[in-house]
């Protein structure tokens, strides 16, 4: 048995779960290494402690299992919607005539499944394992801090790779899209943890500006916010250029989001509550008198999801521990002016926090 099914289990036991189910996604792939896909056919991955796990599947998909990380067994069906049911019944049999309760995963488990396991276990319960999952995974091993590094090189290698396109004439969409292949040439995963960002001009002021048609021009601030994945693992990064002379207040912003980020960074050690890392980000921004322009977060967590625990927020208690890795990203927007942002990625050390990225943080001209 892995150290984390039996770690998984006891969590199941402390949470008074009989069971947890899955369906591909990320906590799926963590258990199992099974990169899988959720279409119109039912997939659901069984967990009974004291019982190997349970994977019901469409008969197809079954050369798959020679890659599972666990020894499953499978409840393979055949391509007959009427079979759905049967294979559901098969594979939940230990758990049959029991009051049991099961965890699910509340923003991932879709009906088609759910309401298989209700036909099947109709006096089951079905409850939220939202908080036993995000504390499996939310203290990363030095293997998977290994695959958050690489996937930050290459994040910024296709940066690098893409700098040279971005000038004046050219469009956000334009931009995006060298990205995007950049981001493949130089080894991600096909797929990106998220659609990059590439906000020029006013729409830098959108923390989620969807790139679109506008054309880069003299004077415009160019926001970049992009990553790359690697074995599944993100990197999520933000950093923004100057295209020439850009406005006073902007040079500005960026000198007060830069000592935000770096004094962030500094803060962080084992024990302190999430909380005091926005918090202390979010000090250096009111001093300066910038407060009400700092709109959200200061970061979050980062590993197989690209937004998953911890949260840096100001009121959050939870105490950091070495292996969490997360972003630290304050920004300042203004609308109709612009927006600045300066995001990396840490790892929670005995010692402190280790910054895995180290892409430049400057406000660099790329006219110059």
């Amino acid at each position: 048995m892995t150290t984390i099914m039996t770690n998984l289990y006891q969590r199941l036991h402390s949470a008074g779960l009989d069971a947890l189910v899955l369906v591909p996604g990320p906590n799926f792939f963590y258990l199992t290494g099974l990169k899988m896909h959720l279409f119109e056919r039912p997939i659901a991955l069984l967990v009974i402690p004291e019982e190997p796990p349970r994977l019901i599947l469409p008969a197809f998909e079954m050369s798959n299992l020679k890659n599972s990380a666990l020894p499953l067994q499978p409840f393979p069906y055949p391509d007959d919607p009427t079979a759905w049911e049967i294979a559901f019944k098969q594979a939940v049999q230990p758990l049959v005539g029991k009051p049991c309760r099961i965890g699910v995963e509340p923003t991932r488990m879709r009906f088609l499944e759910l309401d298989l396991l209700h036909t099947a276990l109709p006096a089951a319960a079905f409850v939220s394992a939202e908080n036993l999952l995000a504390e499996l995974r939310i203290c990363k091993t030095e293997a998977e801090i290994s695959h958050l590094r690489k996937a930050v090189e290459i994040a910024q290698n296709a940066l690098q790779a893409t700098l040279a396109i971005i000038r004046p004439g050219v469009t956000e969409r334009d931009i995006a899209s060298e990205l995007h292949i950049q981001l493949l040439h130089a080894g991600s995963d096909p797929n990106l943890p998220f659609d990059p960002i590439v906000a020029s001009g006013p729409n830098s002021a959108n923390p989620h500006a969807v790139p679109g048609e506008r054309i880069l021009q003299p004077g415009d601030i160019v926001l970049i916010d992009w990553g790359a994945t690697w074995n599944g693992y993100c990197a999520d990064l933000t950093r923004v250029f100057a295209l020439g002379e850009i406005p006073p207040d902007l040079k500005i912003a960026h000198e007060i989001v830069l000592k935000a980020n770096q004094t962030a960074r500094s803060s962080v050690r084992s024990g302190i509550p999430a909380g005091e890392v926005d918090r202390t980000a979010r000090g250096v921004i009111a001093r300066a008198g910038y407060g009400d322009f700092f709109t959200h977060r200061t970061g979050h967590g980062i590993g197989l999801e690209a937004h998953e625990p911890p949260y840096i927020y100001a009121e959050s208690t939870l105490a950091l521990a070495p292996g969490m890795v997360f972003t630290i990203e304050p920004g300042l927007y203004f609308p109709g002016l612009g927006g600045i942002r300066i995001e990396d990625n840490v790892v929670v050390t005995e010692e402190g926090c280790l910054t895995l990225t180290d892409f430049p943080r400057d406000l660099i001209n790329l006219l110059a």
